[in-house]
């Protein structure tokens, strides 16, 4: 490993998927106990991949500390699985802490930001993300588990290394090993959050495989029809949502009672005119977000339940 001109150790080019990881890891937790005084920050969302990316760090030997989100739209399962995952961490003295949403300054949920927003969350309006997790870990260098594979969009937008600021046009993304570190702390504002994506080049067989290797616990989601890990009923899942609200009913209830107080409150402001197209009752709005074609009487919930 070299010097560059701010000082940082630059990677040496790993053919080994792990290697190259922790040395990404290692260089990360140099930069953030120099500038920020703090050990790196690893976010868990309780997934696969968050899982891999603590092994890791474990395997690196590098000071770090760990965070959950909790988005208070999690399956059980997941908020059970963080929590053991959690104990096991600490009891080898990694420092964990769990983050709970707030918003304009005072505590919030999925349940709570529907009717606040007058609208359900899309995949275009993704305001659920920018409140129920991108908030944390303000002021800290941030290790995350995002891949290129997970999405189109992921992978032309993510970096090894990145440098997120308000203007998007002014953020960094370094997406090869060789490049220079130079503009992640030119100019040297710590304001800007900070991320390294260390397995952000693995594919699908390559978590696995680590995974399976590693004897590591998972979310026992994976073993129940599940692909990925995240909030019930997120607009991202596609028609695997009908598959989780067979699961989890209560759920669908909280997110109609959402959506019913949501459009009292389109009502009480004078915002259910003609230009609105989800519906009037909290039942329509709730098929216009599951995007399909409902009518009363054809199609059951209970045809797509999976029991585990």
């Amino acid at each position: 490993m070299t010097n560059n001109e701010w000082g940082f150790i630059t990677l040496p080019t790993h053919t080994d998927p792990e290697q190259r990881a922790i040395a990404r890891l290692k260089l990360s937790s140099e930069m953030s106990l120099e500038h920020y005084k703090t050990p790196l920050l690893l976010t868990h969302s309780g997934g696969k991949d968050s899982c891999v990316l603590t092994e890791l760090a474990l395997r690196a030997e590098i000071p770090f500390e760990v965070l959950h989100a909790h988005t208070t739209a999690d399956a059980p399962e997941t908020v059970h699985f963080v929590r053991s995952e959690f104990a096991r961490l600490e009891n080898r003295g990694i420092r964990c802490s769990i983050n709970y949403p707030l918003y304009k300054g005072r505590r919030t949920s999925m349940w709570d930001l529907i009717p606040r927003k007058l609208m359900p969350p899309t995949r275009v309006a993704r305001y659920c993300c920018a409140v129920l997790k991108e908030q944390n870990g303000k002021g800290r260098f941030l290790a995350t588990g995002v891949r290129w594979a997970e999405s189109v969009s992921r992978s032309k937008r993510r970096g090894i290394f990145e440098k997120q600021v308000s203007n998007r046009d002014k953020e960094v993304h370094i997406r090869n090993d060789e490049e220079s570190l130079d503009a992640l702390f030119a100019p040297c504002k710590l304001a800007a959050k900070r991320f390294v994506n260390p397995i952000v080049d693995w594919s699908d067989r390559e978590v696995w495989d680590f995974l399976h290797d590693a004897r590591i616990p998972v979310n026992p989601l994976y073993f129940c029809g599940f692909s990925r890990v995240g909030c019930i009923g997120c607009p991202m899942a596609g028609k695997h949502r009908y598959f989780e609200f067979a699961r989890y009913p209560q759920y669908e209830k909280l997110y109609l009672i959402a959506f019913d107080r949501m459009l009292e409150e389109r009502r009480r402001r004078g915002k259910l005119d003609g230009s609105w197209h989800m519906g009037t009752t909290a039942e329509d709005v709730f098929h216009w977000w599951m995007e399909d074609d409902f009518i009363r009487g054809q199609m059951s919930l209970e045809e797509f339940l999976y029991v585990c």
